[in-house]
């Protein structure tokens, strides 16, 4: 198949696929005579996982790190698990840097009175010194 072909079957956009093959994420696949990629099964499951990785808010160099414990079959399951609840506690980082944000924002927000006049207490935060 095709890259389009290859791009709609995986969910991954072409772009990104040439993308991933430039920063060597995912091998190249085999070539046409005429120098068309030439996509096979593998190359497709393996886009897919690579979609599913990412959709995860593994980083491309994480997604690189699972693709190469997925092609070991000698791996530890024990590798696979650390790395995930590594990002699990990332991810859980950075919701709770939201959950502050959008508490900040909220309280700014309440003691705006939000009329006609120019005082605003969100904008003095924002704009205010460190």
């Amino acid at each position: 198949m095709n890259i389009g072909q290859a791009a709609e079957a995986s969910g991954v956009s072409a772009k990104m696929i040439r993308y991933y093959e430039q920063i060597g994420l995912i091998e190249p696949p085999a070539r046409s005579q005429s120098g068309y990629r030439v996509y096979a099964e593998p190359n497709v499951h393996t886009l897919r996982f690579v979609r599913r990785a990412r959709s995860l808010g593994f980083s491309v160099e994480e997604t690189g790190a699972l693709l190469a414990l997925w092609r070991d079959r000698s791996r530890a399951s024990a590798d696979v698990k650390t790395l995930a609840l590594k990002h699990v506690a990332e991810l859980e980082e950075k919701a709770a840097a939201l959950q502050a944000m959008a508490a900040t924002l909220r309280h700014l927000a309440s003691h705006c009175h939000g009329d006609k006049r120019p005082d605003c207490p969100i904008l003095d935060t924002i704009g205010a010194p460190n």
